[in-house]
């Protein structure tokens, strides 16, 4: 076993053998070089531990302090002497090294995972991610995808924000339904709905390990609203209408003329209509119940429609209710509202009671039954798949109903002539008529006989 005096000097001057030689500090006991064949030349140290509470040593350990030339002499001697002190205190520093490197490995893990709850699963960052993957989802209604964003935008991204997702629990989204005041039925009820499908499709990409709402009780089902306008309020609501800007004049004749649904009248595309056949399609992704509905176009719906078309010939690509002409109409609640003023003010400082914009669509079903349109005729104008469509019915039943849907919705647009024409002569407002109706949309309605 050599022994030489471990200086620059001297490891300069060893020589690679034909095999590994180990040349020992002649003042440091355990702290050596060794040389490889190769000429390798590595600084160690050599050790034995006392076992505690024992005279008994562990078999020889062998440290690697490191290579010459990365360390001088001098400074992997001195590193032997630390490990020298730990060895003295029973600490063996090979252990220590393991440990040190365990709790390196074990930090870096910990802030690489911190900063992904931090960026990656924050809850606005994924909100973001599922709205826009919700919203191109093949037939989903502009509707639920407006209310998806509603949902989250005013209920969940102020309470949550960054917040990472994993750490969202049952109790919070708990206070978040709890904070909605209970005759807020239906939207207590979305929000836990929509709520639900962005942690389960969080959940099914294991940003989170599960959906928190599954053990949350729903909310209870909003209670059925029975509101139908009578004819003296539709009235009403027609000639408020009437003092609206374009397009929501038009948009709320339709809805009454019609009976169809808000997003299906709001979203109307040229395209979907035939003026020779006097037919909209509402193709089946723009309908509630994903099924293609027909809805015949009565005289006043074709007059109404040839007023935004600016003349007979139709376009045939865009939006039919629009402002920039390249997305249908939104902002319902601030309408609604401008409807309401408008109500009051030709009420003469009176109000309707409380109503919605749906309340037109059940008060055109209740009007088509008060008028004697059989009920299956009925369901089949509103699109509803109810009892007379449902079951074996609706297996075999493959008629389209067109002609009596076409009948149905004459009589009742002829009724709201005679509704307007009875007013218009009790209030002799005739004078206001042709500054807002044209010609053709009087001819459509029957000019009131006075």
């Amino acid at each position: 076993m050599a022994r030489i005096k471990i200086s620059k000097s001297a490891v300069d001057a060893v020589q690679p053998q034909e095999r590994e030689e180990v040349y020992w500090d002649d003042r440091l006991a355990g702290f050596g070089l060794k040389v490889t064949p190769a000429g390798s030349k590595v600084y160690i140290y050599r050790y034995r531990l006392a076992l505690a509470g024992q005279a008994a040593q562990t078999a020889p350990k062998k440290y690697t302090i490191g290579k010459h030339g990365e360390l001088t002499p001098d400074q992997a001697r001195k590193r032997a002497q630390e490990l020298a002190a730990l060895v003295t205190t029973g600490i063996d520093p090979r252990e220590q090294e393991m440990e040190t490197l365990t709790a390196k490995k074990t930090a870096v893990m910990r802030q690489e995972e911190a900063r992904r709850l931090e960026q990656d699963l924050a809850f606005d960052c994924i909100a973001a991610r599922w709205l826009e993957h919700y919203e191109h989802e093949k037939g989903r209604r502009p509707s639920s995808v407006a209310m998806a964003q509603l949902v989250v935008k005013r209920y969940l991204q102020p309470k949550f924000g960054s917040r990472p997702m994993p750490h969202i629990e049952h109790m919070d989204l708990q206070s978040v339904i709890d904070a909605i005041p209970l005759h807020k039925r239906a939207m207590r009820r979305n929000v836990f709905a929509y709520a639900s499908v962005l942690f389960g499709w969080a959940t099914r990409r294991q940003y989170v390990p599960a959906n928190p709402l599954v053990s949350m009780e729903k909310p209870q089902t909003p209670i059925a609203r029975d509101r139908v306008l009578d004819d003296a309020e539709l009235v009403t609501v027609w000639r408020a209408v009437d003092a609206m800007p374009a397009p929501w004049a038009p948009f709320y004749r339709l809805l009454i003329m019609t009976g169809q649904r808000k997003s299906e009248v709001a979203g109307i595309a040229w395209s979907e209509l035939d003026r020779s056949s006097a037919i909209w399609r509402i193709p089946a992704e723009r309908a509630k119940n994903k099924s293609p509905h027909l809805v015949p176009l009565s005289a006043p719906v074709i007059a109404e429609l040839d007023m935004l078309a600016e003349g007979h010939q139709w376009p045939k690509i865009g939006y039919v209710l629009t402002t920039p002409r390249r997305s249908p109409i939104s902002g319902f609640s601030k309408a609604k509202r401008m409807l309401d003023e408008k109500i009051t003010e030709v009420g003469e400082g009176g109000t309707l009671p409380h109503w919605r914009v749906h309340d037109l669509r059940r008060t055109a079903a209740t009007g088509l039954q008060r008028l004697g349109v059989r009920f299956e005729v009925t369901e089949a104008v509103l699109n509803h798949v109810g009892a007379s469509r449902s079951g074996v019915a609706g297996i075999y039943q493959r008629h389209d109903w067109k002609e009596e849907k076409r009948e149905a919705l004459r009589i009742w647009n002829d009724h709201i002539a005679k509704m307007l024409a009875t007013e218009l002569k009790s209030t002799l407002r005739l004078s206001a008529i042709p500054s807002k109706w044209p010609p053709d949309f009087l001819e459509a309605f029957g000019a009131p006989d006075v």
